[in-house]
């Protein structure tokens, strides 16, 4: 079976992109992506590209194609919410490993911030994820949602609000670092605990911001000029689409991807030097770091306010994430990837960790922690 290298990485700021759509900025992270990976764009002989709320277009696949000026092989537009990015970079880790690709492409992006409606229009077309007689008809919004995810976890758990507010104050400390990040005004822990409430308990703070931005990578079955970083093993779980629907809260799915991405890999969670985990709440990524096993149920806030992704521990979406670097759709769960590939290819500059990062993990949920895709990254010096 051919192995699938992640050859070239393109990455917008996420902010506002003024007089931008979805396509324009698709090609700004698809051509520097190219560029990273030393390609024309006639050696690209696959494309699979996300969704746009923005440019809800029945075949954005072959939109892009078309406006790019690429002729692929093969062409596939996928939605799963904001596991979109890593099901993307999944699937062409399987064209590539069928021996009939070469080179995919794969970009999403949108200018969800500045088009017409805006961040409320965003947020009314993002609730629609929620059951259509059960939820969504009594006002439900994705931050309602979290909310009662995070009602759920801090009854369960002894975690309190302060806890998420470490989470947001780390990823806002992260973020100051990155250039072209959306969000970069100093936050204090008291300052995000006195953020607007938005769904009781999440504040403000608590939430990612509405962005305009791209990524794109390429996935090749040769390794790119900056170091192999090889895509060693990938899964996915699906236990439930509508929050009311699920029936075990100890187990969303999260773990269940992230097992069957280590088995494919022949890693384990201990061999992880580097990660990217989906924050688009605080709640998110407490939850996701404790059901992916790598934080003690109850404990992701204050593990992270104790310093165990920093100096010396295991770095944690170095960027800043969904939460500060932005989030405009699909792109926002691929900066994580982006960024784990480049602190493992040693290429984040002032911001590069100081651990040799020769196993990554990236995990991304879409939905209400309804669909999860997880993805382990290995450079050659890894032990299998």
């Amino acid at each position: 079976m051919t192995a699938a290298y992640i050859a070239g990485v393109g990455l917008t700021p996420f902010g506002r992109h003024d007089g931008a759509d979805t396509l324009d900025l698709m090609t700004r992270a698809a051509q520097a992506a190219l560029d990273d990976a030393g390609l024309e764009r006639a050696q690209i002989d696959g494309l699979v590209t996300g969704y746009s709320t923005a440019m809800p277009h029945l075949m954005l696949a072959t939109l892009f194609a078309e406006h790019f000026g690429l002729r692929p092989s093969y062409a596939n537009g996928l939605q799963l919410g904001g596991a979109t990015g890593a099901a993307m970079v999944m699937l062409a880790k399987l064209l590539i490993a069928s021996g009939q690709y070469s080179r995919v492409l794969v970009v999403a992006g949108e200018n969800r911030l500045t088009t017409e409606g805006g961040r409320d229009q965003a947020i009314r077309t993002l609730a629609q994820v929620g059951h259509a007689f059960h939820e969504v008809p009594f006002g439900a919004t994705i931050p309602g949602y979290y909310a009662l995810l995070a009602s759920q976890y801090l009854g369960r758990h002894p975690g309190t609000e302060r806890d998420l507010a470490e989470i947001a104050v780390f990823m806002r400390r992260q973020a100051q670092a990155m250039p072209g990040a959306h969000l970069t005004a100093p936050l204090t822990v008291e300052d995000a605990l006195a953020s607007r409430l938005v769904a009781a308990p999440l504040r403000l703070a608590d939430c990612c911001p509405i962005s305009d931005g791209a990524a794109a990578l390429v996935i090749s079955a040769a390794p790119g000029p900056h170091g192999a970083v090889r895509i060693a093993g990938a899964g996915q779980a699906h236990r439930h689409q509508h929050v009311s629907m699920a029936t075990d809260w100890h187990n969303f799915g999260a773990a269940d991807a992230a097992d069957r991405a280590f088995a494919e890999a022949g890693l384990a969670r201990e061999d992880v030097e580097v990660l990217g985990i989906y924050d688009s709440f605080t709640i998110t990524l407490a939850m996701l770091l404790e059901e992916t096993g790598f934080a003690p149920r109850g404990q992701a806030g204050r593990q992270i306010a104790a310093g165990a992704h920093e100096a010396g521990g295991v770095p944690l979406n170095t960027h800043g994430g969904l939460l500060s670097y932005g989030h405009p759709g699909v792109a926002g769960g691929m900066a994580h990837l982006i960024d784990v590939t480049r602190q493992m290819q040693r290429r984040a500059g002032p911001r590069q960790m100081p651990g040799p990062g020769r196993v990554g993990y990236v995990h991304a949920d879409g939905g209400v922690l309804s669909a999860h895709v997880g993805l382990v990254l290995a450079t050659e010096g890894a032990a299998a």
